[in-house]
């Protein structure tokens, strides 16, 4: 087969999305600085306002970033030393972090190997006196097993906290996510799905009185300036991101239909090429009765590393999501575990391999991809 020309596809383009939106952008921010209201204020407002019914929520509350989604979350179902929550070792740091940080443990169960999720069924066995919370990771866009996760909360009197940040409109069984428990939490990280000019995040929930202790904690714990009921911290989304985040949101789910779009056409074009018969390439599953949003498009393989190293070379950015699991970070070396507690979330590790779904790539630059890995099989003589 005749190599094809060389192309240059980034992991992510957000320049792409830029010149699209950009002009509205510029008026987003003109309008915000022609108000001088930067900290929470009406954007953040009408923000909250258009997002809560999104995820088929009563309450939503902006905050700085979903790393201090979480925290607040946590704070808000007064979590603390003593306590434990059972969340997944294959996830972003702040998950676990923002648990210790508390002063509570992490108590980690492992996931399932087709959908990165946690396994709902491993759930039950590491509940005990001192479990608080449960807390799923809605993982690279997919929901976790709410059924099952809230049964077993249910039975054992426990909260749910879903950290769904790379998640927003991710639904399981035509609801969305972060409507399913407590709280939910979102990050506007620039390379999430609604994705911000930097940090950024949001809490959802069905509860008046969470969403009264959210706004208050994320504001140093005081419901009127000055007085402070709790010892809460700054956590305010500024009204610079939340009008950039209002543009984009009405973009929200043409971007993310793109993104299963680009998913189902990867399918198409892996089983054409037959890597999937010879078991070279997994593929994400989308789990039944779900609609995954594709913040990530991760597939699995072995040799991983010279792969991605052969696609770097061949102009194609790639990233890997996550390369050491959470139980093995030194900084969680106290809470005790061990390579090998984890079988499912340390073999990910090892062969998970995001690569471009953004959704501006288009079929040219897809099959480019595709026939790159493929050639790279072949060279390998596999």
């Amino acid at each position: 087969m005749q190599e094809k020309t060389r192309m240059e596809i980034p992991i992510l383009d957000l320049r792409a999305q830029h010149r699209q939106i950009g002009t509205e952008i510029d008026q987003a921010i003109a309008r915000v600085l022609q108000d001088q209201k930067f900290i929470l204020g009406p954007e953040v407002r009408a923000l909250e306002h258009e997002l809560a019914p999104y995820c088929h929520c009563a309450e939503a509350v902006g905050c700085a970033s979903g790393s201090d989604a979480i925290l607040l979350a946590l704070m808000a179902c007064e979590v603390g030393p003593g306590d434990e929550v059972i969340t997944t070792p294959f996830s972003f740091f702040a998950t676990a972090g923002s648990i210790v940080r508390l002063g509570a443990r992490a108590v980690f169960v492992d996931i399932e190997p087709s959908s990165f999720n946690i396994d709902a069924n491993k759930i039950e066995a590491a509940i005990n006196k001192h479990t608080r919370v449960i807390m799923p990771v809605h993982l690279f866009g997919q929901c976790s097993d709410m059924d099952k996760i809230n049964e077993i909360a249910s039975r054992s009197d426990l909260k749910v906290i879903e950290d769904a940040a790379q998640a927003i409109g991710a639904e399981y069984h035509q609801r969305r996510a972060g409507s399913f428990s407590a709280i939910g939490c979102f990050s506007f990280y620039p390379s999430k799905n609604l994705g911000g000019a930097g940090d950024g995040g949001l809490l959802t929930t069905n509860s008046p009185e969470l969403a009264e202790s959210l706004r208050m904690l994320r504001a140093h714990g005081a419901r009127k300036k000055y007085y402070h009921d709790r010892v809460g911290i700054n956590s305010r989304l500024d009204s610079l991101q939340a009008a950039i985040l209002r543009v984009k949101f009405r973009y929200l789910d043409q971007w993310s239909k793109a993104r299963r779009q680009n998913a189902e056409r990867y399918r198409k074009l892996f089983d054409r090429i037959g890597l999937l018969e010879r078991n070279r390439v997994q593929l994400p599953a989308e789990s039944e009765d779900s609609l995954h949003v594709y913040n990530q498009f991760v597939i699995r393989v072995l040799d991983r590393d010279r792969l991605r190293k052969w696609l770097a070379e061949k102009g194609i950015g790639t990233e890997v999501y996550y390369p050491l699991p959470l139980h093995l970070q030194e900084c969680f070396r106290d809470l005790g575990y061990t390579k090998g507690d984890f079988p499912e979330a340390e073999r990910a590790a090892e062969e998970a391999l995001a690569i471009p779904v953004y959704p501006e790539l288009d079929s040219n630059a897809q099959s480019y991809i595709v026939d790159t890995i493929a050639a790279f099989y072949r060279n390998a003589g596999a």
